[in-house]
């Protein structure tokens, strides 16, 4: 049986072996080059990994939530029954959406329940979103809060169209502009 140090010291290595091991073990044998085929992406995958520590390290149930997507736009989906819109609050901080919401909502006095199944809790809701997205839309309607996400695409990064030109049309492929060339050096 190893003593409390060993454990620990077990334990270190252990993880220190997953963290080296973490683009295989999720990839598979596919990705087994990664790193040398595309340098200077090992940060995003620390900034992934840290990202999951943080969103995933108290993970509550309440409110229920969708995730729905449709071609480049996300939509979000809270059921937040009881919550007035002033009581809902959405920010985006370092790549993540955070919704939070916390009833203002306050009970008569004397009020006993047989059941209360309503949650009127306060709650806070956290998700990990890409640079390229960006809220564009937030609303509550019948107890349902619907958050839209659209994908920016820089024009850089948009398909163009390069016209083919005819030999009739050349316009910086001269015949003679190899001798011309020649004349002026």
């Amino acid at each position: 049986m190893p003593s409390g140090y060993q454990f620990y010291l077990t334990r270190l290595i252990g993880e220190a072996q997953m963290v080296r091991q973490f683009i295989p073990s999720i990839f598979g044998e596919h990705f087994k080059d990664f790193d040398k085929v595309f340098v200077g992406f090992d940060d995003q995958f620390s900034k992934m990994q840290v990202l999951h520590d943080e969103l995933t390290k108290n993970i509550p149930n309440y409110p229920p939530f969708n995730v729905r997507k449709n071609g480049n736009t996300y939509t979000i989906e809270l059921a937040v029954a009881g919550f007035a819109q002033n009581e809902i609050d959405i920010t985006i901080d370092g790549g993540k959406l955070i919704v939070k919401g916390n009833s203002e909502s306050t009970e008569p006095e004397g009020t006993d329940y047989l059941f209360k199944g309503i949650g009127m809790r306060a709650f806070t809701r956290a998700w990990a979103i890409g640079d390229q997205y960006e809220v564009k839309d937030a609303e509550l309607f019948n107890g349902i809060l619907k958050i839209a996400l659209d994908q920016l695409i820089p024009e850089a990064q948009k398909a163009k169209k390069v016209p083919v030109k005819t030999k009739g049309q050349k316009s910086f492929l001269q015949e003679d502009a190899y001798a011309k060339a020649a004349e002026t050096l």
